[in-house]
């Protein structure tokens, strides 16, 4: 059997230009008034298309995100969300701080009377990460 030589520090300081935090659009956040203020509907909104970075390493981290929410009297404009959410692409953040603070950016915007961040995180290495941030949180609820 032939033998393999493996030397790995070609990858030791590879390393991928990541930006910080302050580069997320949460200015280019819009709401349109909402019409049936106390007429509660659920709202959802799934991407596919989602990507931030490792700040690890540097390698690109995917999801499928999934908000959902209960409106008060604002609705999350759309074509804003969408430029919002693109604006992680080259983000340095961790898989459950970038779901975290999607779902404050979006609270602080359209101050909806319950909402929820679903991000499914593809796998890598074997492992997949699922992460669920809710406002307000289930034991905060007066059901």
């Amino acid at each position: 059997m032939a033998r393999v030589e493996v030397n790995h520090d070609k990858y030791k300081n590879i390393r991928f230009d990541i930006q910080d935090e302050s580069v997320i659009l949460v200015d280019i956040l819009e709401t349109i008034p909402y019409e049936y203020i106390g007429k509660d509907i659920e709202v959802t909104i799934p991407t596919t298309e989602f990507t931030s970075v490792c700040p690890w390493s540097g390698l690109p981290d995917f999801a499928e995100i999934k908000i959902t929410y209960i409106p008060n009297e604002k609705l999350i404009e759309m074509k804003s969300l969408k430029y919002y959410l693109t604006s992680y692409r080259n983000v340095g953040i961790y898989q459950e701080h970038a779901t975290n603070r999607i779902l404050e950016d979006l609270v602080r915007v359209c101050d909806p009377k319950w909402m929820k961040v679903e991000a499914v995180w593809n796998a890598r290495g074997g492992l997949g990460t699922v992460v669920i941030a809710e406002y307000p949180r289930r034991e905060l609820r007066q059901e």
